[in-house]
This record gives C-alpha cells, structure tokens and sequence, in this order.
C-alpha cells in the first residue's frame, strides 16, 4: 500500500498510514482533543415556531420526472452565488444539473463507468462540482462546461472502489471511502485538491486501520476543515482531528451504533453533536462535547427508530432517509417516509423525535435523497420514482407531473450488507444503553 512519505507534504501534519492499537474501553480518545471554533446563534423559540409553520405550509411546487426509469441518489446543492444549480446522481450512472428555479434540466454527464455514491457542490466556487464512485474515482467537474470529461480525476489504488466521498469546507481536501478489501481493510483515501498536477494526481495517503468494512458514511465538519466523521457497516462511527497528522493520534473518538450505519451528519447549537442512522433503521445522536467530560456522549439512542413515529393514524414510518441540521432555527431535521412516497418531516433532539410536517401527494416510491434549502426555504427531494420535487411554502404545483412509479430494471444494493458480528472486534461503546 501507499506511504504518505511519497507524496510531498503540504501541510503542517499530514495524513499517514499506521497501525494505531486501539484501546479496550468505552470511548476512544486522545490526548489532545479537539476543540471546535464555532459562533453559536441563538434566535429564540421565535424562529423555532416560524420554521415549523413553513414545514407544514409546504406542498409540491414544481416536479420534474425523465423518460428513463432510474432512482434518484443523491442531491446537492448551489450554495455559493452563481447560476443556482441542484445536481442529482442517478443510478443509471448519469448526473443530472437543474435549474433551482424551475427544475428544468441544464445539462448532463456520463463520465462515470461505476454506481455514483453522492455529489457536493464546491463550498467557495460556484463552478466546481464532486462526484464520487465505485469505479474507483473521485471527479470534479466544471458546471460552466458541458460533455462527459471532467476538470480532474482523483483515482489512488485500482483495488479501491469508493462508496462514499466528501470535500472539507474550505475546499483543500477530498477523502473517500472504500468497500472493504479482502477479509479486513477498508480506506479512508485522501487528496489535496490543490496538487492534483503533482505527484499522483494530488494523492496523499490514506488511513488503513479505523473501520473493517464498507466505509458507507465520509462527512467533514461544516466549518472545521481538519475535523472528520466517517460511518461503516462494522457498526463504527469514527471522529477524526486530521491536524494531528497519523491515524492513532487523528482518531478522537469511536462511537458504536451496534449495525451498519447508513447516514451521518453534525449537528447541535456548536455543530459538536453527531446523528448516526443505521441501516435497519436505529437512530444516535452523541455530543462530542463531552469527550474530556465524565458525562456519556450518548444523548439519545434508540435500536429501531420507527417505532417513536406513530404520529397518527397513518401508522409508522417504513424508513429514514437522513438528517440535517438548520443553522437559523437551531434544529435537527430527520427526514422518513412510507413505501407509498409519502414523507414525515421530523425534529431530532435528546428527547427523541417529535412530528413537523407530513408530505404527501408528491412522490410514488421510497425517497432516496433530499436537500433543505434554508436560503429559498424550500426542500429538494428524489425518489425510486425517478422524481425530483421541489417543494414550497403555500406553493401550488405550476406543471402537471406524473406520480407512475419507474423502476430500474437494474437491481440496485445500495444499502450496503447489514452488520456483522465480529468476534475480534473490540467492545467499543458509546453509552447506548442511555436511552432518555
């Protein structure tokens, strides 16, 4: 495998590849834990009610939905002025550019040769777009160019297939994550953007010995570019403080969902809180506070979060498909859904989950993706129906649009193998237990 003293170092402490020897009790830790630089905002219970009334006044706005049968993946969208984009990853392998304003569609590549596992939109170029894939690359892509041919390709070892990706917030580092290779190793591979004319395309080395299988979940910490979040089907939710250079040193925390995790993302007033949700449908949020604190991290755990969802006589939800946290009204949305297409809008605290809104009448099928747009107040979703819906405030839907559910004739995995017991597997913990 790779040495990172092949590659030339380009900052103070780089990324190494070790063998860190983990200790056995609940929470790993480091020394020198790190300590997030962030503003707190505090807006009042004010904001809160005003935000939950736009929830429940949205309806379907515009729709958008193509000939071709395949599922909507993954969204992303424009945050930074320019010509107001949502990208959307297909599973036929394609990504779809539309316009914020009407949906329609603006332009299209087909670069990728394997299963797109997300796309991020730059967070300081309007321009630059990142798409991560089983076929072993990372791509950006200029929005202002049509074709197939990307800008750069990030590519590291050929045995490497990627099924999750994400881009620091100030642009400088890209780290995938890979399937599991062989019986043990799974990668977390890292590059800097900024070298990708030297040495390897910009390679600089990867971390070899935190998670064992699929690395399903890569989320960099929105203002902290050195502060990483990975999540794995070993059941593993790993924090890692990049400045502190090789893999033992980097590794600040390990959380254990105790099944495969399918979506994470920071949260909380100080952005130091962590939602995991897994798989078959657990839910786990952790306060990284409190990693120097005798006080458990866990603030809310929960093995099978449907079960908290029986709002009314609809009956529970059937799955979750992520979180987000909203700056300006100081909440964690959850978002669910039933197999029909309808979608539950949810608030996730310490306390649990408590009902925003219900959606219906927009999608067909299981909910894939979605996006908040907290500028436009509007949410961004996508679906196994092949539908990308915006939805408004008090909108009334300005086209007709089908709600035919399109299958892909292709059978698609991509919830990745559920969690295997692993018998040399440390008993790593994070208070679950500590259900409030």
């Amino acid at each position: 495998m790779y040495s990172i003293h092949d590659y030339m170092p380009i900052r103070n402490s780089y990324i190494e590849e070790i063998s860190p020897q983990r200790p056995e009790n609940t929470v790993t830790q480091c020394h020198n834990v790190f300590v997030f630089n962030t503003i707190t905002r505090r807006f009042g219970g004010v904001a809160m009610e005003s935000q939950r009334e736009k929830f429940k006044a949205l309806s379907v706005f515009r729709r958008v939905q193509p000939n071709e049968p395949t599922y909507l993946l993954d969204l992303s969208l424009q945050t930074v002025s320019g010509p107001g984009l949502v990208a959307a990853c297909c599973s036929n392998r394609s990504i779809h550019l539309h316009s914020k304003e009407n949906l329609s569609l603006v332009m299209e590549y087909q670069g990728h040769s394997g299963v797109i596992c997300g796309v991020r939109f730059a967070h300081t170029s309007p321009y630059q777009l990142f798409s991560g894939s089983a076929d072993g690359t990372v791509r950006m892509w200029d929005v202002r160019c049509p074709g197939s041919q990307a800008a750069q390709v990030f590519r590291s070892d050929p045995s490497h297939l990627f099924c999750s990706f994400d881009v620091s917030c100030n642009d400088v580092l890209l780290c995938a994550g890979t399937e599991q290779l062989d019986d043990d190793n799974s990668f977390l591979v890292f590059w800097d953007v900024r070298m990708t004319k030297e040495k390897k395309e910009g390679l600089l080395g990867v971390y070899s010995e935190s998670h064992s299988d699929d690395i399903t979940q890569v989320r960099f910490h929105p203002q902290n570019a050195d502060c990483l979040a990975s999540g794995s089907t070993d059941g593993l939710v790993n924090v890692f403080d990049l400045s502190l250079g090789a893999e033992e040193e980097a590794l600040v925390a390990t959380c254990n969902c105790n099944s495969s995790a399918s979506s994470v993302c920071w949260a909380g007033k100080t952005l130091n809180q962590l939602l995991c949700l897994s798989h078959d449908e657990g839910l786990h949020l952790w306060d990284l506070g409190q990693l120097d604190t005798d006080k458990p991290l866990t603030l809310f755990s929960v093995a099978d979060a449907r079960s908290l969802t029986n709002f009314s006589n609809q009956g529970i939800l059937d799955y979750f498909v992520g979180g987000t946290w909203l700056v300006e009204a100081e909440q964690l949305l959850v978002l669910g859904g039933k197999i029909n297409g309808d979608i539950q809008l949810l608030e996730c605290s310490e306390k649990g989950l408590s009902p925003l809104s219900s959606l219906q009448k927009g999608h067909s099928a299981t909910v894939r993706c979605f996006h908040w747009d907290s500028a436009g107040d509007a949410l961004l979703t996508g679906g196994e129906d092949a539908q990308l819906l915006l939805w408004k405030s008090g909108a009334e839907e300005l086209t007709s649009g089908k709600r035919d559910v399109l299958k892909s004739a292709s059978a698609l995995h991509f919830k990745s193998k559920p969690h295997k017991n692993r018998d040399s597997k440390m008993n790593i913990t994070c208070h679950a237990d500590n259900h409030r």
